[in-house]
């Protein structure tokens, strides 16, 4: 399945969480919320999700293997490391 294009929207807020994403596959399917966060060890993705009445979350959508999750977050990350270089790319919650 080929990832045909991947929007960023950087988040200036403080915390953890540094961007939304939306991931197109074949030029006929979107993901939407897929979200870029900061850990202890580096940026990974995070695949939207839901609470559920017991208060945990579950994906909404997700890759159904490691292989296809590692291509994945390889190439939202790669997408994300040009966005902070082009100031041009759309920014949620800034204050200009």
């Amino acid at each position: 399945m080929d990832i045909t294009d991947i929007r960023i929207r950087r988040v200036s807020a403080e915390g953890k969480l540094r961007a939304y994403v939306t991931v197109t596959f074949e030029d006929c399917f979107v993901v939407h919320n897929v979200k870029v966060i900061e850990g202890k060890n580096g940026a990974f993705i995070a695949m939207p999700s839901r609470k559920t009445k017991t208060g945990e979350y579950k994906d909404v959508a997700h890759p159904i293997n490691s292989d296809f999750r590692g291509l994945l977050q390889e190439r939202i990350l790669e997408e994300y490391e040009k966005a902070l270089e082009d100031d041009s790319t759309v920014m949620i919650g800034s204050e200009e």
